[in-house]
């Protein structure tokens, strides 16, 4: 069969893949691996039964699936807290802050509505590392004595804990946000009630786009994979800036008052900047993936601060931030991690942020922006050819003559598909031009010798 998970819980065509039999399935393995029923729990000060919260993005699915996955945390004997629509990063935060032993979040983030997710986060609201992923599948379907009586799990509602997280992301501010007019774009999904509410609190003047979710158009047309939608609105209503978050909100992109993108490089430069320049920048560094843009790295090196590379995920950046102590990272894509104020990327969090800095300096989304420059990058993804060979000697020695023609203005990178069988050659250059050119090339070099 594989293995079930994938880089961000297991997700499937929902009903087909994911069935309700598998959720349940999970949610039984779950709670024998990360329960424990010898806790204390301080948020009701005693030992006694593991806690699970739960919530879900919008999805028609994820009705079907939050039963199986209540069903199957309660006959294992598991109290739940069912937290309803939330987003992702939401689930997170309460786990740790109601003290929760696990946490279970239903979505497939910025995928089409067929699809879902099942994500578990384990004490202290992080995501499973792969030794304990790999634990749950292996108990799959395992032999186990089912609780009676007093000692299955009980099942309540905790839909009012939605506004501990809009509390808790509010006291995070360093600056309101008074005046400042914004559209969000909640892309049909798990953020469509509490974005707005945050931002309206904060005193921001809202208007809103993809807030009206009906179980199928999550991501349709809308969020942060698609972008027009918001760029229309912010130009349309002379808004100051436009921010979008994907289905389930653990990400965020942002457009200027002019409908320019501003992606997650752009976002992280300029908040790394600003951390730093009130010392709250751990060790002067900032962690991001391979994939970031090299005029990110250039950005942050003439600003005198240190950058860590990561493999592409924000699970490895979290990794890295937490093993040398850092506390500001994230990627390309706009999951971007606070680690003093999350436990895993948040797109609300970042966007109250950054509109708090455009807010305090009296400047310009496109001018805190401009603090770097984009180099074109072009990404051609090569199919059907045998990923084991992306470390062949002919395909290196082309690599390393298209990188000594690119100089320091370009850098190249070849990364097989995780999940795929497809090599994605990555470009950046001096020009879109000659981005493109180097990069096909690459690519047909590996169609060549990893055929």
């Amino acid at each position: 069969m594989g293995r079930l998970f994938g880089t961000d819980g297991v997700r499937g065509v929902a009903g087909r893949d994911l069935t309700a039999e598998l959720a349940m399935d999970l949610s039984v393995a779950a709670a024998h691996v990360l329960g424990d029923a010898g806790a204390f729990h301080a948020s009701v000060g005693r030992r006694g039964r593991p806690i699970a919260v739960v919530g879900r993005d919008p999805r028609a699915s994820g009705e079907f699936l939050e039963a199986s996955v209540v069903a199957g945390l309660a006959s294992s004997g598991v109290d739940v807290l069912r937290l309803g629509v939330l987003p992702t990063p939401a689930v997170a935060y309460l786990t740790s802050a109601l003290g929760a032993d696990l946490g279970v979040m239903l979505s497939a983030s910025h995928n089409p509505a067929p699809d879902n997710g099942v994500k578990f986060f384990t004490r202290g609201g992080y995501k499973l590392p792969d030794a304990v992923e790999n634990e749950i599948e292996q108990r799959l379907g395992e032999k186990w004595d089912r609780p009676v009586g007093p000692s299955v799990g009980r099942v309540r509602e905790a839909y009012g804990e939605a506004d501990r997280y809009v509390s808790h992301l509010l006291s995070t501010l360093p600056h309101r946000l008074d005046g400042l007019r914004v559209v969000v774009d909640c892309a049909h999904g798990a953020a469509h009630m509490v974005a707005p509410e945050a931002l309206l609190r904060s005193g921001a003047v809202v208007e809103t786009i993809g807030a009206t979710p009906d179980g199928l158009n999550i991501n349709e047309g809308v969020g942060s994979t698609h972008l027009g939608a918001l760029k229309a609105a912010v130009i349309e209503r002379g808004a100051d800036l436009g921010v979008a978050y994907d289905g389930d909100a653990d990400r965020c992109l942002a457009v200027t008052a002019d409908g320019d993108e501003v992606d997650g490089d752009q976002i992280m430069a300029i908040l790394a900047l600003a951390m730093h320049a009130d010392g709250r920048l751990a060790e002067d560094t900032v962690v991001a993936t391979v994939m970031s843009n090299l005029g990110f790295k250039i950005a942050i090196r003439n600003a005198g601060l240190n950058m860590v590379e990561t493999a592409v995920g924000d699970r490895y950046v979290l990794e890295a931030m937490k093993q040398s102590g850092f506390n500001f990272g994230g990627e390309q894509s706009g999951h971007v991690i606070m680690l003093d104020h999350a436990t895993t990327g948040d797109g609300l969090l970042t966007s109250l942020h950054l509109m708090a800095e455009v807010a305090r300096s009296k400047r310009s989304l496109a001018e805190l922006a401009s603090v770097m420059t984009k180099l074109p990058q072009v990404l051609v993804n090569v199919r059907d050819v045998d990923k084991a060979k992306a470390s062949a000697p002919e395909l290196l020695a082309a690599v390393a003559k298209a990188e000594a023609d690119l100089g320091d203005t370009g850098r190249v990178l070849i990364r097989p598909s995780g999940t795929e069988p497809m090599i994605r050659v990555m470009v950046e250059a001096e020009s879109h031009d000659q981005a493109s050119s180097v990069a096909h090339r690459l690519a047909d070099v590996v169609r060549t010798v990893c055929a």
